[in-house]
């Protein structure tokens, strides 16, 4: 049966994944990229935090140099695409395929770094409150940069690349600067991931396209049954439209981990944590099948 501790050990990495999937929507929602350079820079987050944790420096610092190496694998998808003309699945998998060498090579040539008694930012209190307060600054740093000038030419080309070039904003500009932004958060979430679980593992970005989709579709689905207040007046109007897209992926993420959880530990199904996988594609095809009827 499922407890109290897996269940809250199921919302506290909701909410980290909840960065995660917070970047997916950027990429694949907001500008309509299907970026696939999230596996490799999820891991070179994760790399570059561990390695300066190790080095004695301050984990904080850890989170900022991953956010900016996430970025520059987002930079180096985004040249490859526009400047080499290069298809932009393709130039997310060749990017993603460069970063798992990098990662290598970021972590000394060794698969995995322990951060067992090291200084992390989880040594100072509640993982929930920790996580939760990352989240809320990310949500409205996005939600305030979305709701902007800059963020409507975002959301432009997302729409139609062709209105949006005619209207006099530079599509490839800010094509390039929504990969970067997205793949910093990416990077930022497997670095507070593998300060949480306290180890980092070169294959540990396996799969996170599949969750942090699953995480926007599911937080869709869910925030969609909500009857949301148009009229709010303490905020404009345009930045709680987009506030309560983007908790959406939060609450997706959530609840994502906390159906796996409940899956996984359940005796009635009988599955393993081997199931992890199959668990996670018969719910993307449930929730999926359910937006088609929609």
């Amino acid at each position: 049966m499922l407890t109290l501790n897996e269940l809250t050990i199921a919302i506290e990495i909701g909410i980290i994944y909840g960065i995660l999937a917070l970047g997916i929507y950027l990429t694949f929602r907001t500008i309509n990229f299907p970026d696939l350079t999230c596996d490799g820079s999820f891991v070179t987050g994760a790399a570059v935090s561990s390695v300066i944790i190790k080095s004695g420096l301050n984990p904080m610092v850890g989170l900022f140099f991953a956010m900016l190496t996430g970025g520059t694998a987002g930079l180096l998808t985004g040249l490859i695409n526009i400047r080499l003309k290069v298809e932009d699945l393709l130039s997310g998998i060749i990017v993603a395929f460069i970063l798992y060498s990098i990662n290598l090579r970021i972590m000394g040539t060794n698969p995995n770094i322990s951060l067992v008694n090291e200084t992390t930012i989880f040594c100072c209190g509640n993982p929930i409150l920790i996580c939760a307060v990352i989240v809320a600054l990310i949500l409205f740093f996005i939600a305030y940069l979305l709701s902007s000038d800059f963020g409507l030419g975002l959301r432009t080309i997302g729409q139609n690349k062709k209105f949006a070039s005619a209207n006099g904003v530079n599509v490839n500009v800010m094509t390039i600067f929504g990969l970067v932004i997205s793949n910093a958060l990416i990077a930022i979430c497997g670095a507070i991931f593998t300060q949480y679980q306290g180890f980092c593992d070169v294959s540990q970005g396996t799969g996170c396209l599949v969750i942090g989709l699953a995480s926007v579709i599911i937080g869709e689905k869910l925030i969609s049954k909500i009857k949301f207040a148009r009229d709010m007046e303490i905020v404009s109007r345009n930045f709680c439209e987009i506030f309560l897209a983007l908790f959406a992926c939060v609450i997706g993420s959530i609840a994502y981990r906390i159906f796996i959880t409940i899956a996984i530990n359940s005796d009635i199904f009988g599955l393993k944590t081997q199931d992890l996988n199959l668990i996670t594609g018969l719910l993307i095809i449930f929730i999926m099948s359910g937006k088609q009827k929609c």
